[in-house]
């Protein structure tokens, strides 16, 4: 892949980390119920994905060997 999709798909990563980091330090709601989606997991996957295609992105440009 060229480096213009793989920057993008990282800031998408990006995005999804940082909205789900947004949601998973809002405090409980007792009144509400239990969250039912794990958003600290999701964090750390999507952050961890991001930086992954922004290393591919980095070396389809050719600043990394």
């Amino acid at each position: 892949m060229s480096a213009g999709p793989l920057l993008a798909i990282a800031l998408g990563l990006a995005a999804v980390a940082g909205f789900a980091g947004w949601r998973g330090a809002r405090p409980p709601n007792p009144m509400k119920g239990p969250r039912m989606i794990p958003w600290r997991p999701i964090m750390v996957l999507a952050a961890t994905g991001a930086i992954l295609f922004l290393v591919s992105a980095e070396r389809a440009i050719g600043i990394l060997g």
